[in-house]
């Protein structure tokens, strides 16, 4: 199956020709990105230096939850106040680049990645509070534990895309996530169910270490408490659960995870589009096929002239 790339690879493939040098150029390109995120990459005050700014419908909650403590470690010097009509923005001098080949290409796969680390911060915040719960844990047995820490730090609430939202919830032995996700269609539905019933069976089978899934139309206990969660039970709403246990919570794979966990509702949805895409072709085929059957099938002289009973002969008309 294919894997969504994290960046955003029409940002990477201009910054990449830009800082490969030439005669600088005008740019004014507006970007659409997955989740109804927008781009704008522009030139507003010089032809050497290029304005890149991002608009992303949750922004005033993951800054809720520490964004701009991430964009500063990630973008520090580059950050500028936000053109008008975009939450963020990061401006590139280009001559003010880097010596360095590596310096370079470590530049511009950060600003490609502007997404998915504002996007990291609840996740971020969520695995450091994880670290918190089990190290206050470790302190009591599990009768003696307060209560704040039996039953875990809040649910990040993340509402990303319009009647659709990602919860993160930490504990002291797991990070729970949570997507809730719309299926306009009948056939995504049923798309959805055999292909998460295949990470479900994959993790039984042979990757023991992979996350625990589940899905549910029922919003899980998780969310009993959070405000704004449709509990109606409806079949066009579904909510996938993954687990992530300590394994996947270490400092080594810590960034890896945010950004699989983050590209999971576009790898989803972009499967179940493919395979219905896929068994359409395969309709179109065989439907071909049979139309050929049917025209080999077909003489290719017909009779002009028939006989009665009584031997009397006659034209047919065509």
């Amino acid at each position: 199956m294919l894997l969504l790339d994290y960046q955003n690879v029409l940002i990477e493939s201009l910054l990449k020709e830009r800082f490969a040098g030439g005669p600088p150029v005008s740019i004014d390109q507006v970007v659409s990105d997955f989740d109804g995120v927008i781009f704008h990459i522009s030139t507003p005050e010089s032809k050497s230096k290029i304005l890149v700014s991002i608009s992303i419908k949750c922004f005033p909650e993951l800054v809720q939850y520490g964004a701009q403590a991430v964009m500063e470690r990630e973008y520090g010097p580059y950050i500028v106040a936000p053109e008008s009509g975009y939450d963020f923005s990061v401006q590139v001098d280009l001559d003010s680049l880097p010596e360095d080949q590596e310096s370079k290409d470590d530049l511009v796969r950060r600003v490609s990645l502007l997404k998915r680390n504002i996007m990291a911060a609840p996740f971020e915040q969520a695995f450091d509070e994880y670290h918190h719960l089990a190290e206050e844990a470790s302190k009591y047995t599990s009768e003696s534990a307060p209560q704040g820490v039996q039953e875990g730090g809040e649910t990040r609430s993340i509402h990303y895309r319009e009647e659709e939202a990602i919860y993160v919830k930490a504990s002291h032995d797991r990070v729970t996530v949570i997507f809730s996700t719309v299926f306009r269609e009948e056939t995504d539905r049923i798309f959805g169910k055999v292909f998460l019933q295949e990470f479900v069976d994959a993790r039984r089978r042979a990757i023991q270490n992979a996350p625990q899934v589940l899905f549910q139309n029922q919003p899980p206990l998780e969310l009993e408490k959070v405000p704004g969660v449709n509990r109606s039970g409806s079949n066009d709403i579904g909510y996938i659960t993954f687990v992530l246990f300590p394994r996947h919570l270490t400092a080594q794979r810590r960034a890896e995870v945010i950004s699989h966990i983050q590209t999971f509702r576009d790898y989803f949805h972009y499967h179940i589009k493919a395979s219905k895409a896929f068994i359409h072709s395969r309709m179109r085929k065989r439907t071909a096929d049979f139309l050929q059957v049917l025209r080999r099938a077909r003489p290719e002289a017909e009779e002009k002239e028939r006989k009665t009973a009584s031997g009397r002969t006659f034209r047919v008309q065509s």
